[in-house]
This record gives C-alpha cells, structure tokens and sequence, in this order.
C-alpha cells in the first residue's frame, strides 16, 4: 500500500491511533501506538525516533534512540 494510500485509509476509516508492530531480536513482538494526527507524508518516509531502551537485547539508555521506519505495504485496519 503506498503511502498515500495509508494516509487516505487513516482519513476515510477516522482512525485515532496508529498501531507500529516490529519484533526484537529475540522474536518477540513489540509495538510503539501514536495518535493518527502525527502521521503524514514525512512520518511514513522518515520514519519516528523513540526510546529502545526498554526493549530487551537492544540499547542501554544511554545508546537508546533509534529510529522505526514504517513499511506501508504491511498496513492494515486491526479492528
């Protein structure tokens, strides 16, 4: 799904929270949720800085900003 795709899914669906699911290295499933309004043309392509240091195996938190890029193609409506 293009970007432009998802931007008109979060519109048409009024969707208020968008849900990022990624796994870390060890498997196991994470997930960061932002309010709909953050998400535009410059979220999906340049993705969003957060705080990884709560996520096991990954940075401490002194290392622990790192950036989640969104693949669109992935995106659906959870219900």
């Amino acid at each position: 799904m293009s970007n432009d795709a998802v931007l008109k899914l979060i519109k048409d669906e009024d969707i208020d929270y968008v849900d990022i699911r990624f796994t870390d290295v060890r498997g196991k499933l994470q997930h960061v949720t932002v309010v709909a309004d953050l998400v535009d043309e410059d979220f999906l392509e340049e993705g969003f800085m957060f705080d990884g240091s709560s996520i096991a195996g990954w940075k401490s938190i002194e290392a622990s900003d790192m950036k989640l890029m969104p693949d669109t193609e992935s995106a659906y409506v959870d219900p």
